[in-house]
């Protein structure tokens, strides 16, 4: 079984799985994990200006060999770049970061600031070919629908908190009229040993000959989840992608979504988030 893609609603084709990149530390260890991900088949990377190792992605993109057109990358602009004509300055930037010709998934990454402003000028870069796809990373309160009704070019992927324990299904019911697709992040539960250690996912591990977290990855596969664990261990690495030569029934599928009760392990409430985050302003 190849890896599956995702026809977003701007027609461009996503890889539904890939590595993510935050809290790897440095442009060096970051450019390592990315060449060993690209060499085990990987063609998306997750990665933002706030984690500061962008220019280690396009490092790696670089010394490939692999064709550009081939790799996905996707990143996000930080509330201290969101605003008319300060927005566009700041793709340009991330351009020069990534050393490439345009970026085919640009998300605002947190819901404050200016991101009215910021919408308006990732719509131009749209326009402009700098930007192939645009979305929402957080945007989960009523500043959500606020995007949608002032966007003209609709948000492609929202990515937020999503796992078995945290099924988001009242927020695909919110975007499903946009035809926004869900991209997890914590879809292990921040590696929660309760979550992993479900009794379900290790009946289905020894079922399938997989580890429990290769389950579940698989789970938000089947759900038309896109996701992207971090690692910067090899092993891991391998071990996340290998999730695409067997397929889980949809008894087995049901079995994990009565899993879901409501419990998120990014409990800040918006005013705390705005609080806590607005202060960062990342280095270029």
């Amino acid at each position: 079984m190849e890896q599956t893609y995702i026809t977003l609603n701007d027609g461009n084709k996503i890889p539904q799985f890939g590595l993510g990149v935050f809290q790897i530390p440095g442009d060096e260890k970051t450019k390592e994990a990315c060449l060993e991900a690209f060499k085990l088949g990987y063609r998306h990377i997750d990665t933002a200006h706030a984690y500061q190792n962008e220019r280690g992605v396009g490092q790696a993109v670089k010394e490939s060999g692999i064709p550009r057109e081939e790799i996905w990358i996707t990143t996000k602009l930080w509330p201290s770049e969101y605003g008319e004509g300060k927005t566009a300055k700041a793709i340009d930037k991330m351009l020069e970061r990534l050393q490439t010709e345009y970026i085919d998934l640009l998300l605002l990454h947190q819901q404050f600031g200016d991101y009215l402003g910021a919408w308006k000028d990732m719509e131009k870069a749209v326009a402009e070919g700098k930007v192939k796809s645009i979305g929402l990373s957080n945007f989960e309160s009523e500043r959500l629908e606020e995007v949608l009704a002032a966007a003209t070019i609709n948000p492609s992927v929202l990515q937020v908190e999503c796992h078995p324990y945290y099924q988001q299904n009242d927020l695909k019911k919110r975007i499903a009229p946009y035809n926004t697709v869900i991209e997890s992040w914590y879809p292990l539960g921040h590696g929660d040993a309760a979550l992993i250690e479900e009794p379900v996912f290790t009946k289905l591990a020894e079922k399938y000959g997989k580890t429990n977290a290769q389950i579940i990855l698989r789970w938000h596969i089947q759900e038309g989840i896109i996701v992207f664990p971090k690692s910067s261990n090899p092993v891991h690495i391998k071990e996340n992608i290998d999730i695409f030569d067997f397929e889980l029934t949809e008894e087995e599928m049901n079995e994990i979504r009565q899993l879901d009760k409501g419990f998120r392990y990014y409990t800040r409430t918006l005013a705390e988030q705005e609080e806590a985050l607005s202060q960062f302003v990342p280095a270029d």
